[in-house]
């Protein structure tokens, strides 16, 4: 087999493929036994028509299709390998020759990851934030942890914003009963920001007895979009009480039998907190900094399934959530235009990242051992809410096995990134991320939580 290859821009480029027809036998061989099998011939079973009555019967052609079917995109894959490039979409193949008994001659266009050089990332200068854990993170901490014990309590006046009401609501269209738009004894925090508009606004000041109507947008079902009457009935009006801070709260909530013990107990949590934030924010900020030093042209296909791919994901989304797209968009305070120009600039940024890390994972010779590929379906399938088996079989029968390799090689490369880095916090204090840790109870464990961190920052 012979090959070339051609560039027609910094991310495509043409392959041309001579192939000897001595190097077609076994594709040949199986296309026969696959015509013989699909023919019917009196006098020969299914599968035993020999080569010249296929021939004789349904022509050559026939059998040549069947074998370029099968033999071309292997010896793609061959070239693809000879010629060291990196494809990252499906190639436009043409058959462009063909010598019966002699030799195929065959292009493939394609687009590829690009070629350009990573700068030496050692002593990278990045700045993350402070681990000092202040007064106020631990009262912040505290004030959740109220929050999760606070009590609802009936109050005999005018609802304001942060009590809870319980209502019945149902809407009108030019006085007619929407009968998918009505629902009784729904519990709501007055302020909380619900998707129909005017809801807050017309809860501010009711008691429970009293009856209001608005006009609104609805936003689901078959009148999305239309404006409706809006009619509240109040039932009843509580606000949340939240618990005293003092021993016996600390008891309540958590193991500790004093408050001074709760609060010490928080400031050691945030501390931890903080050392693994200064981890993942080494690692992303000396990205961010080598990122700067790269230009790399990105190819257009990989780009437009990058952005299509985000878009397919919102518009899941958007359906599950019964919502109308304004709606929808309103309950995130964003619009589908600026939902869109996030996705151009993201997925653009996710292909650079990707191109950068495999360039890394490559000069760092990483891979992936038996158990970080388990501890990686262990931790997924926790945040997903699954048994880590059944995650592991769904990876597996989906052929996807290689794509969660290809994360954790890539979040091993932002590691090495990280750890090549200088690294200061916004006191101007020297960070020392092996340090950090072995206060941590040891690598593996930091390696752990801050790729689940870095997750959650990703979703």
């Amino acid at each position: 087999m012979k090959t070339a290859v051609e560039e027609l821009s910094p991310t495509r480029v043409k392959l041309t493929v001579e192939v000897p027809f001595d190097e077609l036998r076994p594709s040949m061989d199986a296309a026969y036994k696959k015509v013989a099998q699909q023919v019917r011939v009196p006098g020969f079973r299914p599968g035993k028509v020999p080569a010249r009555i296929i021939e004789q019967r349904f022509g050559r052609a026939v059998v040549l299709e069947e074998t370029l079917n099968d033999a071309v995109p292997k010896l793609y894959g061959q070239a693809v390998d000879e010629l060291d490039v990196f494809p990252v979409a499906q190639p436009d193949i043409e058959v462009t020759k063909i010598d019966d008994g002699e030799q195929i001659e065959f292009t493939a266009e394609v687009d590829i990851r690009p070629n350009f050089e990573v700068p030496d990332y050692q002593g990278l200068e990045v700045t993350v934030d402070s681990a000092e854990v202040s007064d106020e993170d631990v009262d912040k901490q505290l004030d959740s942890l109220r929050q999760r014990f606070a009590t609802l309590t009936g109050v005999e006046r005018a609802a304001a914003n942060g009590d809870f009401v319980v209502m019945d609501l149902r809407a009108e269209i030019d006085g007619t009963n929407i009968e998918e738009q009505q629902a009784s004894e729904v519990s709501y925090e007055v302020g909380a920001g619900s998707v129909l508009q005017g809801l807050d606004a017309a809860l501010e000041g009711m008691s429970a007895g009293e009856e209001k109507s608005f006009k609104t947008e609805l936003v689901g079902g078959e009148n999305a979009g239309e404006e409706a009457d809006v009619i509240i009935t109040v039932k009843s009006v509580k606000e949340k009480v939240l618990p005293e801070l003092d021993d016996e709260f600390a008891q309540l909530a958590s193991e500790f039998d004093t408050l001074d013990e709760l609060k010490a107990s928080i400031r050691e949590q945030a501390r931890r907190n903080k050392l693994i934030d200064q981890v993942v924010q080494s690692r992303e900020k000396a990205l961010d900094t080598l990122l700067e030093q790269i230009e790399i042209p990105l190819p257009e296909s990989a780009l437009k399934a990058e952005v299509d791919a985000r878009k397919h994901n919102l518009d899941h989304q958007i359906a599950e959530s019964g919502l109308s797209r304004d709606a929808f968009f309103r309950l995130y305070q964003t619009t589908e235009e600026e939902r869109f120009d996030e996705f151009d600039k993201n997925s653009a940024r996710a292909l650079k990242v990707g191109f950068v890390l495999d360039k890394i994972v490559k000069a760092e010779e990483l891979g992936v051992s038996e158990q970080e590929l388990t501890n990686f379906v262990v931790r997924r399938a926790m945040e997903m809410g699954v048994q880590p088996n059944e995650l592991a079989k769904h990876l597996a029968d989906n052929d996807q096995l290689t794509l969660a390799m290809v994360e954790i090689v890539r979040d091993k490369a932002k590691a090495v990134l990280g750890d090549a880095a200088k690294v200061v916090d916004s006191d101007g204090n020297e960070v020392d991320l092996k340090a950090i840790y072995t206060e941590l109870n040891g690598e593996e464990v930091v390696e752990e939580e801050a790729a689940a961190d870095e997750d959650k920052q990703e979703a």
